[in-house]
């Protein structure tokens, strides 16, 4: 479980964070706040104006622990790390593989199925559980819709049509979004369609941030693994883009992000006030609902679930590790064809 429950998230602006003997030391303005041994920590990630010192940066590196920089927002900056591991034979059989339009569209079809199944689940789910009709109606609707997507990009024989199928089926579900929010909070969390640079609205924002610490998640796991994440076969490959992560991200975007940032709004554990509006629009969390969000997305990792391929639960934390280990076996032929996670 190493791989999972132990990265450490450090958020507290003007934070520093340096080596004491087999430890990582947090002070803030010279006070200790916080003293974690090495051997508990997998990464680090930093949000903002945090510190660190090169002695713990460099120990990081030669221990093989990843050092994430994000912005106060959670936008990914950069990333620290030590010399290249990892199969050399993979990476190149992963490089191969994308010159291969077959195999490329076969993982782009399973990733997206496990997208639009996962984000269906979603909706039939609140759907059942709605307390008004016509939210229930709107979410049944829009989940029959993501069943004749699926069925669509099952027939989907390039990258363009199934990325047009997604992008649709996005656009639906969004729309839905609204209707799993509890009626008192719909005013401050309507959800005006997907935007992300900048958000425009707090649902939004949330949903962002929320997408930043999953695709940080998946980028460690390919990595983990021996692949490339910068070498997709959904998304683009463009320069300092994680294409490979956010093609294995999509899977999780309605389970985990889309999952946990409902629960925070609809338990009032995130309200309006915890949101900034910049001129321009943008909108973004404060510094203390981020630690908030950042709580609950570790304690969400630790809820386990069935997995469906291996018949057995698991931790929602370790389904990048797992699904990352698939992908890696997809690409070396051990595996007739990707398999996205289910949710049920």
């Amino acid at each position: 479980m190493r791989q999972i429950l132990n990265t450490l998230y450090v958020m507290t602006p003007n934070a520093y964070v340096h080596l004491e003997n087999d430890t990582l030391r947090i002070e803030v303005e010279r006070e200790k706040k916080m003293q974690v041994p090495l051997h508990h920590i997998g990464s680090v990630v930093c949000f903002g104006d945090v510190m660190m010192s090169p002695g713990a940066m460099h120990r990081c590196a030669e221990d093989g622990r990843s050092v994430v920089l994000l912005d106060r927002n959670g936008r990914f900056k950069a990333r620290v790390e030590g010399p290249v591991s990892g199969n050399i034979l993979l990476r190149q059989a992963q490089f191969r593989k994308a010159e291969d339009s077959a195999f490329a569209i076969d993982v782009a079809k399973a990733v997206i199925a496990g997208k639009l199944r996962n984000a269906r689940q979603v909706l039939l789910r609140g759907a059942r559980e709605a307390n008004n009709a016509d939210d229930g109606a709107k979410l049944s609707h829009v989940a029959d819709d993501l069943a004749a997507s699926l069925r669509a990009l099952s027939v989907a024989n390039d990258l363009d049509t199934v990325r047009g199928v997604e992008g649709e089926a996005a656009r639906n579900y969004f729309e839905a979004l609204n209707h799993l929010v509890r009626c008192e909070a719909r005013g401050a969390f309507a959800l005006n369609g997907r935007s992300r640079r900048p958000p425009r609205d707090r649902f939004n924002a949330l949903l962002s941030f929320i997408y930043a610490l999953v695709l940080n998640d998946c980028r460690s796991a390919l990595e983990s693994v021996g692949l490339d994440p910068q070498l997709g076969y959904l998304h683009a490959v463009r320069p300092g883009r994680a294409a490979l992560a956010l093609d294995l991200m999509e899977e999780f975007r309605a389970i985990l992000a889309d999952r946990l940032a409902l629960t925070l709004i609809n338990r009032a554990q995130v309200n309006a006030k915890d949101f900034d509006e910049r001129p321009g629009g943008a909108v973004y969390l404060h510094d203390d609902a981020r630690k908030t969000v950042v709580v609950a997305y570790q304690e969400r990792k630790h809820e386990e679930v069935s997995h469906p391929l291996l018949e057995t639960k698991v931790p929602i934390g370790l389904l990048a590790q797992l699904q990352a280990r698939f992908l890696a076996r997809t690409v070396r032929g051990e595996m007739e064809g990707y398999v996205p996670f289910l949710y049920k």
